[in-house]
């Protein structure tokens, strides 16, 4: 029988694990996840994409709920532009049945959902990014030696109320990516639930 001391120390090594990650400059690996429409989803489906805004994202947590009308404003306004954003799910965890498969097809229905949100079954992506809340962010950027990360962090400085943002640290990154500059922040701190590792 494990000892509370034993299941602690398992989490902790489990959520420093999964924290190490990319950094910016890194270059990003491909996924083949499920989409809401059953369909299985990676990079390499989309052909002309210059990069891509990779946002961690889930149904229950009250800060990545807050951020989903922008989220999907966001990908109106850059998906034309070469950069789609591709939302992942990364709570597979039956402690938070509201981030079920099932319940993330409802969402993307009540919310219509221009982008994919996929399910990373079995949080088998999340610790490769090195996400730890939801929504955090992790923009690529489509260059010779593959998909280079170019911005991690958070979406704005304003979680709690769209109308109150000041610093649009995303669509900043994004914007300096369109003009061939460096986003400048690169990094920022992602601000949201953690992400819940599976028991």
């Amino acid at each position: 029988m494990k000892t509370l001391a034993s299941v602690i120390f398992t989490w902790l090594i489990a959520s420093i694990g999964f924290t190490q990650g990319y950094n910016i400059g890194d270059t990003a690996t491909d996924f083949n996840l499920k989409n809401t429409d059953g369909k299985m989803v990676s990079l390499a489906d989309f052909k002309d994409a210059k990069g891509f805004i990779i946002v961690f994202t889930c149904n229950h947590c009250p800060t990545a709920v807050a951020y989903q009308d922008r989220i999907i404003a966001i990908n109106k306004k850059y998906k034309s532009q070469g950069y789609p954003v591709i939302a992942i799910n990364p709570n597979d965890n039956p402690m938070y049945p509201e981030d079920s498969y099932e319940n993330m097809i409802v969402r993307a229905k009540e919310m219509n959902f221009t982008f994919p949100y996929l399910f990373d079954e079995g949080q088998k992506i999340y610790p490769k990014y090195g996400a730890t809340k939801t929504p955090h962010v992790f923009v690529l950027n489509r260059e010779e030696k593959g998909l280079v990360v170019k911005y991690i962090g958070a979406i704005d400085n304003n979680s709690g109320d769209a109308a109150g943002v000041t610093n649009k640290f995303l669509e900043n990154a994004l914007n300096a990516l369109l003009e061939g500059k460096d986003p400048n922040p690169a990094t920022t701190k992602a601000i949201g639930c953690s992400i819940k590792p599976a028991a």
